[in-house]
């Protein structure tokens, strides 16, 4: 099976669905040569390695032994989204940095959730939810109070903060944020190939609008993918039964000829 039908298989499913196993279909999307079961297995064997099956046993190795932080001198290097190359650097953004804690921490039973706080993902611990950790910053542990000082750290003395920000999101929203982070970090390079591919899978997430899968479609015509643009603008008229997207549609098919 392909991976972007894998993904699609994976995201169509309920809420409890494995966020780790989405991030490596992203990676493997991007990248051919990385196999989601050989970098699942190296999940396992790190959640092997840790010694205290607890919240603090977790961070202890991941972030005291191993050393695992953030990028703050190139945060946007892709690598920093995809999680292969987050567990060779062990450098990563908030996000894959909490994406990795939780898949860790599962494996040793310590139940964690991922926080989508604007600008800065945090991780919650579902026991004691008034326990917060940053991952970002070598899994510092936090309460409320230091989630509101940190988000106004990153956005400002002045920005409303929402309590609700500090609640737990569904990993299918974990995932849209990943691929949201590398679709702008795609975009700002002008790397095509590889936005198209993330524009691929931002398409296969439940309740994804229009806006994308035009922008895809946009993407495959610049790359001179005909055919497959059709196929985007067929399925944008099948949902909306938009005479224009056939007309499109039919346009890009005769340019294969």
């Amino acid at each position: 099976m392909e991976v972007a039908d894998r993904f699609a298989r994976l995201v169509a499913g309920d809420a409890s669905i494995p966020v780790d196993e989405g991030a490596l279909l992203i990676a493997a999307h991007l990248d051919a040569d990385i196999d989601p079961t050989h970098e699942r297995g190296r999940l396992d064997q790190l959640a092997t390695t840790v010694r205290e099956p607890t919240l603090d046993g977790v961070r202890r190795r991941l972030f005291d032994e191993l050393g695992f932080t953030g990028d703050r001198t190139t945060y946007y290097d892709p690598r920093n989204s995809l999680l292969p190359a987050v567990l060779d650097r062990r450098r990563g953004i908030p996000i894959s940095l909490a994406v990795i804690t939780m898949a860790v921490a599962r494996r040793v039973s310590v139940p964690l959730d991922g926080v989508g706080m604007p600008g800065h993902f945090l991780l919650r611990d579902r026991v004691d939810r008034e326990v917060f950790i940053d991952p970002f910053a070598a899994g510092i542990e936090l309460d409320r109070a230091g989630c509101r000082a940190r988000f106004h750290e990153i956005q400002g003395p002045d920005a409303p903060f929402d309590p609700d920000w500090l609640e737990p999101v569904p990993a299918r929203a974990v995932l849209a944020r990943m691929l949201g982070n590398l679709r702008a970090i795609f975009a700002r390079s002008g790397d095509r190939t590889r936005l198209g591919r993330v524009l691929h899978l931002v398409t296969l997430l439940p309740d994804t609008g229009e806006d994308e899968a035009r922008q895809l479609a946009a993407v495959l015509v610049a790359q001179g993918q005909f055919d497959k643009a059709a196929a985007v603008h067929d399925r944008l008229a099948e949902v909306g039964g938009d005479d224009r997207d056939r007309a499109r549609a039919a346009s890009l098919r005769a340019r294969l000829n």
